[in-house]
C-alpha cells in the first residue's frame, strides 16, 4: 500500500482508520485485488501547508457513522478528541460536550467554507452549530486542527483547535440524490438533492432538502426539522466564483439534567418532562405550584425546548492576479430567530413572579395550570468578509490576510401564560407575553489580520512562521432592565458599557521534515487568545454580571483567555509483507499547552462587596497546565480487513487555587472536570465485493465532575456496529443504490453521556446515554 502524498498532513488518519470503502471498491469484482490498495489511496486527504497535527475526513467516512450525523459528532473516533451527546445523531445542542487536548467546545474555532460558526454557546449570540449550517450529506470534508489551528482561521475563541467544515461542490454530471433512514423511536428522515451538472460557461450547481422527525427516546416529544442547501458554481478562465444558501428550521425539545449530590435523595437516570399529558400535569404540583418535595431538585416540567431558525448565505471569488499571485475575497450574513423555551411550575420560578405580581394570585395570573412558560430569545445579525492574498515565490509561499465581522444580538427573557384552556406546546411560537423581564443588546465588531511565509529551506524541510493581530470592540446596551429582586445575582441594573479588547501580536512558528518518502516529522508552536463572550443574559461575560461595579470592575482588571501550545510528533505509512499484515501506518504526536488567565464567575471578598454590591464578579482566577499524547495506528490485513485503534492522555490539571468570598478553593493541582485522562476507541473493518461491515468501540474513562475532583463518573465502553451492502443499478434509470444498517450502543449500555459541572464540590448533573437504536438506510441515485 502507497501513500501518493502524506505531506503536511496528519491526516491521513481518515485512511488509518479504515473507516469505510468508496463506492467505486464496493462494485469492484472480487478478482481485482489491486483495486482495494487503489481505494486505501484514494481515501487519502493531503495538506501540504499544515505544519500542525492535522486531521481530515471525507464525507463517505462521515456518513458511513451514521448517515446525517453531526459533524462535530462525526470527529469523535479521531484522537484527542471527546464528543457526548445524548441523542444517537448529535444533534441535540442542550446536551452536548467536547473536548479536544482539554479545551471545551467554547475554546474552540469552527467555520463552514470559512465562514465563522461562533463558539457554539447554547445560549446563542455569535454562530450557529454546523449541523445548522449545512445538511449533513452535502459536507465534502471536515478539517480537525488540534492546537491552536490556522492561522486564516475566522474564530474568536480557538484556543484550543479549529473545526474547519467544507461543503460538497456540485457534481460534473447531472442527477438526482434520495436517502431515506427509518428505524428506532420513529425515526423518519428523508434527503434529496438534485445536481445541474456542468452546464456551458463553466456553471453548475445544486439544491437539496432534508426533513428529520423522530421521536425521543426517553419522553414524549417529536426532534427534527427542515433545512435547504443549496449552492452556484462557476469556473471561469482566471477565477472561480461559488455562491452558498443555508436555511435550516427545527425544533428540539429537551430533556432535564439529572442533579447529582449527597442531599439529592431522587436521581433517575433519565428526567423526562410530562407533555402531552396536562391532565397529569395539573395533578402533578399542588395548589400553589409546587412540585412533589420527595423528588428534591429532580422534578419534571411541562415541556422544554429549542427552538432555532437560521438563514446563512455567503458569495466568495478566487481570482488568479497572475501565475503566481492569488486573490481570495468572501462576504456571508447570518440571521438567526430562535428561542429556548420551558414550561415550569410556579415554584421553580416564584421569585420572579412575587415581584411582578406581589399581590395577585400567581395560579390565576398564569392559565390556572400552575406553571409558567419562560422563553430565551435570541436575535442575531452577523454580516462579514474575508480577504487573502497568496503569493507563490518558488521556496516561500507568502500569504497574508484580513477578517471583519459586525455582529449585532438582541437577547430576550420573556414570560407567558400556560393557560389550561389553550396551552401551550413545545413547538409553538409564544406571543403576547405577560412581561419581558431582561433585555440585552450587544453590538460587536471584530477584525483579525494575519500574515505567514511557508519556507522550503531543503527538499525535505519546509518551515512556516507567522503571526495573527485579533481585536474586538463590544458594546452592550439594556433596553429592559429587570425589576429589583426579580434576577438572581442582581443588585439594581444589569451592566452596559464598552469594552475593547487588542491582541496584536500572536505568533505561530512550525516545521515538517520529510525523513523518508512515507514519515515525516513535525512540530508546532503557537500562542492564541479567546476575546471576551459577548451575551448578556448569563455565563461567563461581561455584560452578564450583576452591577454596573462589577462590570467596571472587570473590564479595568480582567484579561482575555490565552494559551501558548507545543506540539511535536510523527506520522507515516508502510507497505509491509508480514504475511496477513500487508501495511502499517499511524501518528504519534504530544502536546504541551500553557493556558493563561483562566476566566471564572465567583462571589466577591469581603473588600470587593461593599464596593459591587455582593453580586458574582468575573476574574482571571490563575492558569491550566496541559500534557498529553495521541498514537493511532491501522493494521491492514490483506485486502479485506483492517483494525484501527487510537490511543489518547491528557493531563490538564489547575496551577493555583482561588478565592471565592472569604473560602480558598484548593484546585491546585487538581484535574479539570468533565475530561477523561484516558480514552480509546477502535474500529474492526471488513469489506469483500459489495458488502461492507464495521464494529467500533469506545472506552471513556474516569471523569472528575467538580472542581475539586471530590465527585466523579465512572468509565465505561460503548460499541457500535455497521454495515451496507450497494446494489448497484437494480431498475432503469437508477444508477447506484445501497442498504444500511447502523446499530449504536450494541450492547445497551446505561451510563454519563454529558457532564454538567458547575459546583466546585458536592454537586453536578448529568444526562444519559442513549440506549441501542437501530437505523436503516436507503439510498438511491438517478
Amino acid at each position: 500500500m502507497q501513500i501518493r502524498h502524506l505531506l503536511g498532513s496528519a491526516a491521513a488518519l481518515a485512511l488509518l482508520a479504515g473507516l469505510s470503502v468508496p463506492a467505486a471498491a464496493q462494485q469492484a469484482p472480487a478478482a481485482d485485488a489491486a483495486a482495494d490498495a487503489d481505494v486505501m489511496q484514494e481515501v487519502i486527504v493531503t495538506s501540504s501547508r499544515r505544519s500542525a497535527s492535522e486531521i481530515e475526513l471525507p464525507t463517505r467516512e462521515i456518513q458511513a457513522i451514521m448517515p446525517g450525523v453531526n459533524a462535530v459528532k462525526a470527529i469523535n473516533m479521531l484522537p484527542g478528541v471527546i464528543f457526548q451527546n445524548a441523542d444517537p445523531w448529535g444533534n441535540n445542542e442542550q446536551n452536548s460536550s467536547l473536548y479536544i487536548h482539554g479545551f471545551n467546545a467554547q475554546q474552540l474555532g469552527y467555520t463552514l467554507d470559512g465562514v465563522p460558526l461562533g463558539d457554539q454557546s447554547y445560549g446563542n449570540y455569535n454562530g450557529l452549530s454546523p449541523q445548522r449550517a449545512i445538511i449533513s450529506e452535502n459536507i465534502g470534508r471536515i478539517s480537525l486542527a488540534s492546537g491552536a489551528g490556522d492561522l486564516g482561521t475566522a474564530s474568536t475563541s480557538n484556543l484550543g483547535g479549529t473545526l474547519a467544515v467544507f461543503s460538497d461542490d456540485p457534481k460534473a454530471d447531472a442527477g438526482a440524490q434520495v436517502e431515506q433512514v427509518f428505524g428506532s423511536y420513529d425515526t423518519f428522515r428523508t434527503f434529496a438533492r438534485i445536481d445541474t451538472g456542468l452546464l456551458d460557461g463553466g456553471n453548475s450547481g445544486y439544491v437539496s432538502f432534508v426533513r428529520q422527525d423522530s421521536k425521543a427516546w426517553d419522553f414524549n416529544g417529536q426532534q427534527g426539522g427542515y433545512q435547504v442547501n443549496g449552492k452556484f458554481v462557476h469556473a471561469g478562465d482566471k477565477g472561480t466564483f461559488k455562491a452558498f444558501f443555508d436555511w435550516s428550521d427545527k425544533t428540539e425539545p429537551n430533556e432535564d439534567a439529572t442533579s447529582v449530590s449527597a442531599t439529592q435523595a431522587y436521581q433517575p437516570y433519565t428526567r423526562p418532562f410530562l407533555y402531552p399529558d396536562l391532565a397529569k400535569a395539573l395533578t402533578y404540583v399542588d395548589s400553589k405550584g409546587n412540585t412533589p418535595t420527595a423528588l428534591g431538585a429532580n422534578y419534571s416540567n411541562y415541556f422544554s425546548a429549542a427552538q432555532r431558525t437560521d438563514y446563512l448565505g455567503y458569495m466568495s471569488y478566487d481570482y488568479q492576479l497572475s501565475d503566481n499571485l492569488t486573490w481570495k475575497n468572501q462576504v456571508y450574513y447570518h440571521h438567526d430567530d430562535g428561542r429556548g423555551i420551558v414550561a415550569l411550575p410556579i415554584s421553580g420560578a416564584s421569585s420572579v413572579f412575587k415581584v411582578y405580581y406581589p399581590t395577585s394570585d400567581l395560579k390565576t395570573v398564569l392559565g390556572n395550570s400552575g406553571y409558567g412558560v419562560r422563553t430565551t430569545e435570541y436575535m442575531i445579525d452577523r454580516e462579514g468578509a474575508r480577504s487573502s492574498l497568496n503569493y507563490d515565490l518558488g521556496d516561500h509561499q507568502i500569504e497574508g490576510g484580513v477578517w471583519y465581522e459586525h455582529n449585532a444580538t438582541t437577547t430576550s427573557r420573556r414570560w407567558y401564560q400556560l393557560s389550561v384552556t389553550n396551552p401551550l406546546t413545545p413547538y409553538d411560537v409564544p406571543t403576547d407575553p405577560l412581561f419581558t423581564q431582561v433585555q440585552s443588546h450587544i453590538s460587536n465588531d471584530v477584525v483579525q489580520t494575519y500574515l505567514q511565509d511557508q519556507w522550503q529551506v531543503l527538499p525535505t524541510v519546509k518551515v512556516q512562521a507567522g503571526f495573527k493581530s485579533s481585536l474586538q470592540f463590544a458594546n452592550g446596551t439594556m433596553p429592559v432592565q429587570p425589576l429589583s429582586g426579580s434576577y438572581s445575582g442582581t443588585t439594581v441594573n444589569l451592566p452596559e458599557g464598552e469594552i475593547d479588547t487588542k491582541e496584536g501580536f500572536l505568533p505561530q512558528v512550525g516545521a515538517l521534515w520529510d525523513i523518508t518518502p512515507t514519515d515525516q516529522l513535525f512540530v508546532n508552536v503557537q500562542k492564541n487568545v479567546r476575546q471576551y463572550i459577548t451575551y448578556g443574559l448569563g455565563g461567563a461575560s461581561p455584560w452578564s454580571l450583576g452591577s454596573q461595579a462589577a462590570f467596571d470592575l472587570f473590564k479595568r482588571t480582567g484579561n482575555p483567555e490565552t494559551s501558548w501550545t507545543y506540539e511535536a510528533g510523527w506520522r507515516g505509512d508502510h507497505a509491509v509483507d508480514l504475511g496477513l499484515i500487508t501495511g502499517i501506518g499511524g501518528q504519534i504526536n504530544y502536546y504541551h499547552v500553557d493556558f493563561s488567565n483562566r476566566q471564572l464567575l465567583i462571589s466577591p471578598n469581603s473588600t470587593l462587596t461593599s464596593f459591587v454590591g455582593g453580586v458574582g464578579i468575573l476574574q482571571n482566577v490563575g492558569s491550566v497546565t496541559t500534557n498529553g499524547v495521541d498514537v493511532a495506528a491501522t493494521v491492514q490485513l490483506g485486502d479485506h480487513f483492517s483494525v484501527y485503534d487510537a490511543l489518547s492522555y491528557n493531563h490538564s490539571e489547575y496551577d493555583q487555587n482561588y478565592v471565592s468570598g472569604t473560602s480558598t478553593v484548593l484546585t491546585a493541582r487538581k484535574v479539570i472536570p468533565g475530561d477523561p485522562e484516558w480514552w480509546n476507541r477502535f474500529i474492526v473493518r471488513h469489506q469483500l465485493r459489495r458488502f461492507g461491515a464495521k464494529v467500533s468501540g469506545e472506552y471513556y474513562g474516569k471523569r472528575y465532575a467538580t472542581y475539586t475532583n471530590d465527585l466523579w463518573v465512572p468509565s465505561y465502553w460503548q460499541f457500535n456496529l455497521e454495515a451496507s451492502y450497494d446494489l448497484g443499478a437494480i431498475a432503469p434509470g437508477v444508477k447506484s443504490s445501497s442498504i444500511g444498517v447502523n446499530v449504536t450502543n450494541l450492547m445497551d449500555k446505561k451510563a454519563a453521556s454529558t457532564i454538567t459541572v458547575g459546583s466546585a464540590s458536592g454537586t453536578y448533573a448529568i444526562y444519559p446515554l442513549a440506549p441501542r437504536q437501530v437505523f436503516v438506510t436507503l439510498k438511491a441515485g438517478f
